[in-house]
């Protein structure tokens, strides 16, 4: 198994994950990660000739590789010049998916985004609870970058039919010590308005990605990857009424469920999250 990114947020998540469910993790990276349990290989992802030997074979530390999970990129929108945020992040998953498919890896999981929906919603969502069948509307060069991961991943997948690429629209991926914070976005609902109010714990990350991971399936697949629950304390429905006023809310929302719908990674994988930030902050 190898993960790219396995140093990162959510890499560390799901690196300790798949150890603990007894995988052999290879990390593939720039950064060595801190989880020591985990074999790892300094790796330039935008070095196509790099990706295809890791994901064949390293010398004594591996014969072959049996799955991928896809995490390293630029994190995020601004973090680096639009320009090389764009080129490094859809160079390194055409070389993910490519070597994948030259060493005959038929399992990759790869992180796609939340900011394919709109975010940051200065234009109204189409509807509430966003879902997998909402228009992807990228906003930002990180964004439309991810665009081209699941054109990509669609291709890919057309050329190769055994071949199963599932594409996880991570929302804000969270650690414990970033729960201190979350009581005072209740003082302004517009602080966090930019993605309906939405999260990941990096552990139901993980956890997803496993799943994603076991799903028995080809093709392609791409699904939102949520908590159950939002940043707020306020009702969801009392939120949306409040700061999306005339957006449709296709179903009843019950409490503080995410307005990111779920539905489709519990339905298709299996994914439950198990944690939450309100036993933490509160």
């Amino acid at each position: 198994m190898v993960v790219t990114g396995g140093s990162g947020k959510l890499g560390r998540a799901v690196v300790s994950d798949l150890l603990e469910h007894d995988y052999e993790v290879v990390v593939l990276d720039r950064v060595r990660p801190s989880d020591g349990r985990a074999s790892f290989t300094e790796t330039d992802l935008t070095d196509y000739g790099q990706v295809v030997e890791a994901f064949t074979a390293i010398d004594s530390r591996y014969s072959r590789v049996d799955a991928v999970v896809h995490l390293a990129a630029i994190p995020g929108p601004g973090a680096r010049p639009n320009a090389v945020t764009f080129s490094h992040n859809v160079s390194a998953s055409y070389h993910v998916f490519a070597a994948a498919r030259a060493a005959g890896v038929k399992n990759v999981v790869w992180a796609s985004s939340e900011t394919l929906l709109g975010l940051p919603l200065d234009t109204p969502p189409a509807y509430i609870p966003i879902d997998e069948d909402h228009p992807v509307r990228p906003e930002s060069a990180y964004a439309l970058g991810k665009l081209m991961d699941e054109t990509m991943a669609a291709q890919f997948c057309r050329w190769d039919p055994e071949l199963k690429l599932i594409g996880l629209r991570f929302s804000n991926v969270m650690e414990i010590a970033d729960y201190a914070a979350f009581p005072s976005f209740n003082h302004d609902p517009m602080l966090r308005k930019w993605n309906l109010w939405g999260y990941i714990d990096a552990r139901d990350g993980a956890q997803a990605v496993r799943k994603a991971l076991e799903y028995k399936g080809t093709g392609l697949e791409v699904c939102i990857i949520a908590n159950a629950d939002t940043v707020m304390t306020t009702p969801s429905a009392e939120l949306a009424a409040q700061v999306f006023p005339g957006v449709p809310v296709t179903r009843e929302l019950s409490g503080t469920e995410t307005m990111l719908s779920i539905d489709k990674a519990r339905r298709l994988l299996g994914y439950e999250p198990r944690h939450t930030w309100r036993s933490t902050a509160l």
